[in-house]
């Protein structure tokens, strides 16, 4: 979710040159089931624009009239929206609407951490009753330092606290410069993640080459930068070169990304992590045991897109350490 909070801030920040104002709504508590869980969130303009969303899409036109009264009073207020009546989607949503004015030092702490990929924590008190909640709303800690979203909201000593620990956000990192590469970047960009591309100087690429991308680096493998890499990094090796594949392998040996990945067949996998601990016997086995090739799943994918979107499958099941079925086969409620 730090993804979409990323671009509330963005879109807040164009709004307020525009000089208009912005409510952000954030689902603080869930009855049942929804499409969307506690802690989504959206910004709501006062031209009716909305970023993101708290549901499918059968929430927001009601999110949206009812944020009218806190653009005109700037009074943070609780809506419930019962799904079990409306949608038979068996969950009654409890959704807070507040101003949302954020300071310039709080949006600067926020760019900071962001950019230095470190966690932060959002506290939301609220209760669990439709109607005006003055002085509730919504606190952001940033870098050792607490922010409120407006100047209304008071800490409440009696509130309900819905909290959340937001981790950086995902990235992806592509090793290779290919047209394959391109088409991942695409699918990677389009879910929210950074992407980064790894090439190396002789290649002569440029950011450019990868329309949308957070950051080209321009290595040779034996000198890429493996600090940069932490556990909210997906690793995809995809050089198309075998002696490339395995000079990035040397340099990545140490590294603890949340998945990595290999394109190619198996025997082709096989033969390089033979020859890496040829190279190096003493390799932490659970690195190698951790790599996936050939990178993917089965979904019988052809096309540079639909490759795209079996290996970007494999990496969330990874992630989110589930395994792959069918959601008419699962057993247990979906949502």
């Amino acid at each position: 979710m730090t993804h979409e909070f990323k671009k509330i801030i963005k879109e807040y920040c164009i709004a307020k040159l525009a000089n208009l104002k912005c409510v952000l709504a954030t689902v603080v508590d869930l009855d049942g089931s929804s499409y969307r869980k506690p802690g989504v969130r959206m910004l709501i303009r006062e031209d009716d624009v909305m970023i993101g969303a708290v549901s499918g899409g059968c929430v927001e036109k009601e999110v949206l009239f009812q944020a009218q009264s806190v653009f005109e009073n700037g009074i943070t207020k609780l809506m419930t929206y019962d799904g079990r009546f409306r949608l038979g989607c068996e969950g009654l949503l409890y959704i807070l609407l507040e101003s949302f004015s954020p300071s310039e030092a709080l949006i600067n702490d926020f760019n900071s951490v962001i950019e230095n990929r470190k966690p932060f924590e959002l506290h939301t008190s609220y209760q669990k009753e439709y109607g005006i909640l003055d002085g509730y709303g919504s606190f952001i800690a940033l870098n050792s330092k607490s922010y409120t979203f407006n100047k209304y909201t008071i800490a409440q000593s009696q509130a309900l606290v819905f909290s959340q620990t937001m981790q950086p956000c995902q990235r992806l990192l592509l090793i290779g410069s290919e047209h394959d590469t391109v088409q991942l970047a695409h699918f990677g960009l389009g879910m929210g993640w950074e992407v980064n591309v790894a090439v190396t100087p002789k290649e002569n690429k440029t950011i450019a080459d990868f329309h949308g991308i957070d950051r080209l680096l321009d290595f040779k493998p034996e000198e890429f930068p493996v600090e940069t890499i932490d556990r909210n990094t997906a690793i995809l090796l995809m050089t198309h070169s075998y002696v490339k594949d395995l000079k990035y392998l040397m340099r990545l040996k140490n590294s603890k990304p949340t998945y990595l990945g290999i394109l190619g067949p198996i025997k082709r996998r096989e033969k390089l992590l033979s020859e890496l601990l040829e190279h190096d016997m003493d390799i932490d086995l659970d690195f190698i045991e951790n790599i996936h090739g050939p990178a993917g799943l089965n979904i019988g994918a052809e096309t540079p897109q639909e490759i795209a979107i079996s290996i970007l499958a494999e990496i969330l099941t990874v992630i989110r350490k589930t395994q792959p079925v069918m959601l008419k086969d699962k057993l247990k409620s979906v949502h």
